[in-house]
């Protein structure tokens, strides 16, 4: 698409169509979710959102033509620390057990500072060169790894700041609670470095008390948490409805969000339907990898996958719970593609999970939920006094959005296109030679 952005302070971009769910305050009539409207940006800012044509005949413009405009996106799971380490590490399986067990081996044998340092970069440069403003990352944290990932994150949070807002949160299996000296310095590294508490829950004899002990560390340090949870299809486990009485037999007064629970759409309807109502009765938001679960869920030698993978989001939206999508992992043993683009995460999430017919509020679960979710109001939203930080896309409609892969998208932030070239991949060959 060539579109040349004016490049004076103040200028409007006139006729463009606009996801009406992710433009808060905006009167402006909708179709099919979409509203028509002329965008005044001044100093970087959104100053007006008015009806199409209504902009002012004597500042710079540049006619959009009805293409479609979005607020940047907020990735809230990801694994920075992890991707692009398939070329030298890959999964020959596919499945969950074979990504751990190749993951395992990579960290031990590889990630120095340098090497998590390198691919982190080259992650972030790839989402935000596709438009992403605010991004979360579990990083791997059972010892000593813990304290090279986030002293790295640390470095990286700050040398990015002006561009994509970065959080991390600790992941650890949730047995390893019981080491009261591990513990203890993972709690010490995360509160160090502004991160949230995590972990992979799983079933065991004791798992309250392992809840109990990580909701009261939780609470006493001031943290939020983000699990990794029910990451299987056994309809026997869900640790989720263990996590929400946690949450609510604690007092627990933090953000608590779990990703995955793609055991829950093995359940029966009864039993499904009592833990959502517990899973929004505790407050809990939710977080589904769709790309991700399906790559690795259900997966048999020789025999086609049954199940979707992914966790019941039309169930979990209705009663009331906060749910969004994301990218998870990139390129390395879990998921062996995907470039960290929200909007292959949102076009893949459509079609896996039917969130269309109607799409009037879809565009949400890739901006303004999880940048709710994440505690950043101003971020995934257009609205008037909001940083002019958006995407245009070569499509005017639903149809055409959802149907190309819009690699041609312009990405603005603060009012002013950026260099969307991406990394190439050759810059991480010495990181695969050696």
């Amino acid at each position: 698409m060539t579109l040349d952005l004016p490049k004076t302070g103040r200028f409007a971009l006139r006729t463009a169509t606009l996801p009406a769910a992710v433009t808060p305050g905006s009167a402006l009539p909708a179709r099919e979710g979409l509203s028509s409207a002329d965008l005044i940006v001044a100093d970087g800012r959104i100053e007006a959102i008015l009806p199409a044509g209504a902009a002012p005949a004597d500042i710079e413009s540049v006619d959009l033509q009805r293409r479609m405009v979005w607020p940047c996106f907020a990735d809230m799971h990801t694994h920075i620390d992890k991707g692009h380490i398939w070329d030298r590490q890959p999964n020959p399986t596919g499945d969950f057990d074979g990504a751990l067990a190749a993951v395992r081996a990579d960290r031990e044998a590889n990630w120095t500072a340098r090497d998590v340092e390198m691919r982190m970069d080259f992650s972030l440069r790839c989402a935000y060169a596709h438009g992403t403003s605010l991004l979360r990352t579990h990083l791997d944290s059972l010892a000593p790894q813990h304290r090279i990932s986030f002293e790295v994150f640390a470095d990286m949070r700050e040398r990015w700041k002006d561009r994509i807002a970065l959080q991390a949160a600790a992941l650890f299996p949730i047995d390893a609670i019981d080491d009261d000296a591990y513990f203890s310095d993972l709690v010490e590294v995360v509160v160090a470095n502004g991160g949230l508490l995590g972990g992979v829950t799983f079933p065991l004899p004791d798992l309250d008390r392992r809840l109990d002990i990580l909701f009261r560390t939780a609470a006493d340090n001031g943290l939020d948490i983000d699990l990794h949870v029910d990451e299987t299809q056994d309809a026997n486990v869900l640790t989720l409805l263990a996590i929400a009485e946690a949450k609510l037999r604690n007092g627990f007064e933090g953000a608590v969000t779990v990703g995955h629970c793609c055991s829950l759409a093995r359940q029966d309807d009864d039993k499904a339907k009592a833990t959502i109502d517990k899973v929004r009765e505790a407050g809990l938001s939710v977080v589904s990898l769709p790309m991700c679960n399906m790559y690795l869920q259900d997966r048999h030698p020789g025999r086609t996958p049954r199940s979707r993978g992914v966790t019941l989001l039309h169930e979990l939206r209705a009663a009331g719970v906060p749910v969004a999508v994301s990218s998870d992992n990139t390129r390395d043993p879990f998921y062996a593609y995907g470039d960290l683009d929200m909007v292959e995460v949102f076009r893949e999430a459509v079609r896996i999970a039917h969130l269309d017919h109607p799409l009037d509020d879809a565009a949400k679960v890739v901006t303004s939920l999880p940048a709710d979710i994440l505690q950043v109001p101003e971020v995934g939203r257009i609205a008037e006094g909001l940083g002019a930080d958006l995407v245009i896309f070569n499509a005017r409609s639903w149809s055409e959005f959802l149907s190309r892969p819009q690699a041609d998208r312009i990405v603005m932030r603060n009012g002013m296109g950026i260099d969307r070239r991406l990394p190439d991949y050759s810059e991480l060959d010495p990181l695969t030679k050696g």
